[in-house]
């Protein structure tokens, strides 16, 4: 078993001076639920260390425990060498521990320096330029890019994680614990990021990275921990690590990691988009004369920085977003060939027109499923309008359930169990699993894989090649480039709501693409043959 090969276990490991934080036999429950189960590591000053493990393996768990957000039923903690009690956030700071967490905590009218002081107490009244001369001390000694006086709303995402980062430095954190922070940056975001990261490991801080990107994991961190269903597996050198080592300590078995991509058979023109703008919730021009066409039998692939017009191109397309004049999205039949514009049609008109597509949301709980029900209930949800009275047709959506539950392994208590109460990626499982079952002509997915394991997620590639094999448009929406430019036929690259190019998935390179998400060219082009 690999546990055996890898399980350096470290019990027993001498509270020396190179060890920053001791966490021994941490055990964690949620009712019946166990998150932690006698868990025992160590995280060392000045080391980069990675968190692995499938969802529901109690990785954040394990550091919402560190930082002060949960406190564990059992066990002990150590920080150099003394135990600690931690009980909150608070603590957590006193200690020098800060968390960033994957959903930023920023007050959007304040500005950088309003916010990196918000909560504190202050002696006498509060002097934003003294704070702002300790913001770019802290920026020049380790190289981050922040104003102090710039307003949140004005900054981009990876400016908003930059500023997290500044304010646990601020208040004195040596030991930071990052959850997931490359998911929404460019390949070049990320790399100015661990230049950072590095920076602060050379200067003796201890970063916790919690990721599911395995080749960020082998570039950036010195050792890698990894759990599995709440237990500990091993903690191993990277330098002595491969992506594939490291999954199948995840998972506990030999897995593939190739990701299939078949040459589109006979491609046609299913949904073709020519002029599209439209604007957001916001008053402001999400999408800005848009043209593509996308084709039968292959993925084309969308990337851009988070809230470049993803959301309302899709939504667009599904009939959730109103557009301007001017604005056309044709879909046309795969039998018959026929026409129908989509434009000004809400999704219950569009399949009423005999139109089978699905759409996965971003928002899994607010869009794409009701929380209060339970897996057959939102099964139901997709077809019930089409057959019959609502409370005679339950055993279709039963099975339905049950297949998905068994195929993609959704962990859930029962059926009936409210589907807020599982974890995201047992969520987004779910909703992945019906939208799919549905044998769509056209499948959109946002984010499909966010918040899932590398397992699952390789799983829910299979499909989404299933579904192309099946002649299916597919339209798929990630942040992970490394995955766009192995799964996806075509890359269409959005910045600042305009089309700036569509690449070949099989010629083109990371690089690219990034440059293209952040510098709009000639104010965007229309030209799909770019």
């Amino acid at each position: 078993m690999f546990a055996d090969v890898y399980n350096k276990t470290t019990e027993g490991t001498d509270l020396g001076e190179k060890i920053a934080v001791s966490m021994r036999n941490i055990t964690k429950t949620f009712g019946s639920v166990v998150a932690n189960k006698d868990v025992s590591i160590d995280i060392r000053h000045g080391e980069i260390l990675s968190l692995l493990g499938e969802n529901g393996s109690g990785k954040t768990t394990l550091m919402n425990m560190l930082s002060g957000i949960y406190y564990p039923d059992s066990g002990s903690i150590f920080v150099d060498g003394k135990e600690v009690s931690i009980k909150s956030p608070k603590d957590a700071y006193n200690l020098g521990i800060g968390m960033i967490h994957q959903h930023f905590k920023l007050v959007d009218v304040f500005t950088a320096a309003e916010n990196i002081v918000l909560g504190l107490k202050e002696k006498g009244s509060i002097n934003i330029k003294r704070i702002a001369e300790k913001v770019n001390e802290i920026c020049s000694k380790y190289g981050f890019e922040i104003d102090p006086y710039e307003k949140v709303y004005n900054m981009s995402v990876s400016q908003k994680q930059t500023l997290e980062i500044i304010k646990v430095l601020y208040r004195g954190a040596n030991i930071l614990i990052l959850d997931e922070p490359t998911a929404v940056l460019t390949p070049q975001e990320t790399e100015k990021l661990f230049d950072v990261i590095r920076s602060m490991r050379k200067d003796g801080k201890s970063i916790i990275i919690i990721t599911h990107k395995l080749h960020e994991v082998l570039r950036v961190s010195d050792r890698v921990t990894v759990l599995r269903k709440g237990e500990y597996v091993g903690t191993v050198d990277t330098k002595d690590a491969t992506e594939l080592s490291l999954t199948e300590m995840m998972v506990g078995k030999k897995i593939s990691l190739d990701i299939e991509r078949p040459e589109p058979d006979d491609p046609k023109p299913r949904i073709k988009v020519d002029n599209l703008s439209c604007i957001n919730s916001a008053g402001i021009k999400a999408l800005d004369n848009i043209s593509f066409t996308a084709y039968s039998g292959e993925i084309l692939g969308i990337a851009g920085i988070s809230g470049c017009g993803q959301k309302e191109l899709l939504e667009s397309i599904a009939g959730l977003q109103k557009t301007l004049p001017g604005s056309s999205i044709v879909y046309t039949e795969p039998e018959t060939g026929e026409e129908k514009q989509l434009i000004g049609k809400t999704p219950k008109q569009i399949s009423s027109l005999g139109i089978s597509l699905s759409f996965v949301p971003e928002d899994r709980l607010g869009m794409g499923l009701v929380g209060s029900m339970g897996m057959t209930d939102n099964m139901m949800l997709k077809s019930y309008k089409n057959e019959g009275f609502f409370f005679t047709q339950r055993k279709k959506p039963r099975a339905l359930a049950e297949k998905v539950k068994d195929e993609l392994e959704v962990v859930t208590p029962s059926l009936q169990t409210p589907v807020r109460r599982l974890s995201g990626g047992n969520v987004q499982k779910v909703l992945v699993g019906r939208e799919i079952s549905s044998s769509p002509t056209v499948l959109m997915t946002a984010y499909a894989v966010r918040g899932l394991d590398i397992n699952t997620s390789y799983t829910i590639y299979h499909l989404l090649n299933e579904q192309k094999k099946k002649g299916v448009a597919v339209i798929y929406v990630g942040e992970d480039l490394d995955v766009l430019l192995e799964l996806c036929d075509r890359i269409l690259v959005l910045c600042e709501g305009k089309l700036n190019g569509i690449a070949e998935g099989r010629k083109t390179t990371k690089e690219e693409v990034g440059l293209l998400m952040t510098n709009l060219q000639n104010g965007g082009d229309t030209d799909e043959q770019k």
